[in-house]
């Protein structure tokens, strides 16, 4: 059974705001895929999807 996760990251005064990227990636070596996850600053998110 799968679990839903719901974060929120809340903005305080002067901090950015902060989103969770999951990205799924194929491991080189045994060729399974891998999930990849990380906290990123909100409007770079394509740069973290973009890279590998």
């Amino acid at each position: 059974m799968a679990k839903k996760a719901v974060a929120t990251f809340a903005a305080k005064a002067g901090a950015r705001s902060i989103v969770k990227c999951i990205r799924m990636d194929k491991s080189p070596k045994t060729g399974a895929y891998v999930f990849v996850e990380q906290f990123v600053d909100a409007g770079k998110e394509k740069e973290f999807f973009e890279k590998k």
